[in-house]
């Protein structure tokens, strides 16, 4: 199983999006706290339709708390600011797949720490980013093409 990470996401229908993603892809959601809404917001569940209570969620208070909830786990962290491609890395069960907030991706010292795992979409010079639900489902289906091959 694969693990699907959002660091303080802002934007209900993008997590009830990627709770959809997950639950195709039978992935794990974790939501890294503060977040910029309620569970209970309805765009949230509108997005998530009928599939939000089926979503394998964790929710914690801070990355640290999931990190240390899984020491030996690999993380890659998906960022603009890299120029390693996500399809440059060779995926393994048990992964996680680290995004940041819409607004303004993952925290400077985050990334800095975890710079050898930082990977990005590549896109044209003049797009800044790409939604953060389109960008979890592009990476999270490459690294299941990647583990079903």
């Amino acid at each position: 199983m694969l693990h699907v990470v959002l660091v303080e996401p802002e934007i209900p229908p993008n997590t009830g999006n990627i709770g959809r993603l997950c639950l195709a892809a039978d992935a794990h959601l974790h939501l890294v706290k503060p977040l910029g809404f309620s569970l209970d917001d309805k765009a949230l569940k509108r997005a998530g339709l009928d599939y939000w209570p089926e979503v394998r969620l964790s929710l914690w208070d801070s990355f640290a708390a999931l990190r240390a909830a899984y020491p030996e786990a690999r993380y890659w962290f998906l960022t603009t600011k890299s120029r390693r491609a996500y399809w440059d890395v060779t995926y393994q069960d048990e992964d996680f797949l680290v995004f940041g907030r819409e607004t303004k991706g993952l925290p400077d010292a985050l990334l800095a720490e975890n710079a050898a795992q930082a990977v990005t979409i590549p896109m044209a010079p003049n797009a800044r980013s790409l939604n953060l639900a389109t960008s979890t489902g592009i990476v999270l289906f490459e690294a299941l093409r990647q583990l079903r091959a």
